[in-house]
């Protein structure tokens, strides 16, 4: 993994699924960062993609850190799963669960990269009590559950001050934004404060991976 920011995790909602494992070993290939897995259980989100089985079978096939979201509802029931299933660094939303500090020490005592990603509507303030346990935030900037959704422009102020609330607290936590991200939103959202952007088809929609990977880090 790379230490230029912004780091670029291609989401695999947007892949081919009939050839999962060639699309991850291109995106390693065209300079990715993280792969960026949306495990969807069709109650939390209105969709359902897929679970631990998937990860594990792809784990052996990419050295790429696995970034998970788990868009599931009670996710610190299925947080040992995931993680031995290969996955590097675990999100879970705030709104999904009433135990929030209890999922992020159970990640963090599995010796992964602890998140907690938070949807368009909801305050930064429930992240008050918890940002010195976390490595990152992942701020949705579309409503979570499908892929190729429009930008949700409110969502560049959230970047923002969630930015400015770390600086202040000399806070070491990395800034991820995840949802209709494209080469002009990434220059938005990089100008925020993002520190990582996970992109579905702006990266698996084009022919080029490489060059779409690098239009994202330096967009013009």
């Amino acid at each position: 993994m790379s230490n230029n920011y912004p780091l670029i995790a291609p989401s695999l909602l947007s892949a081919d699924f009939s050839r999962l494992k060639e699309e991850v070993q291109a995106v390693e290939t065209a300079g990715a960062d993280l792969l960026h897995l949306d495990v969807m259980d069709g109650v939390y989100v209105p969709n359902i993609t897929f679970g631990p089985l998937v990860i594990s079978a792809l784990r052996p096939h990419t050295k790429l850190p696995f970034d998970v979201h788990l868009m599931i509802v009670q996710p610190e029931r299925y947080i040992g799963h995931f993680a031995q299933a290969g996955a590097d660094w675990i999100c879970i939303h705030a709104e999904a669960t009433p135990h929030l500090h209890r999922g992020v020490s159970a990640i963090k005592e599995l010796g992964k990269k602890a998140g907690v990603s938070l949807n368009p509507h909801t305050p930064l303030e429930v992240l008050d009590y918890i940002l010195e346990e976390l490595d990152f935030v992942l701020i949705m900037s579309v409503n979570p559950g499908f892929g190729g959704q429009r930008f949700i422009s409110q969502t560049l102020r959230k970047i923002e001050r969630l930015k400015r609330t770390l600086v202040q607290r000399s806070l070491p936590v990395l800034v991820e934004v995840d949802g209709g991200i494209n080469e002009e939103t990434a220059a938005q959202v990089i100008s925020a404060g993002a520190d990582i952007l996970v992109a579905g088809t702006a990266v698996f929609g084009k022919k080029d991976y490489a060059q779409a990977i690098s239009a994202l880090r330096s967009p013009k």
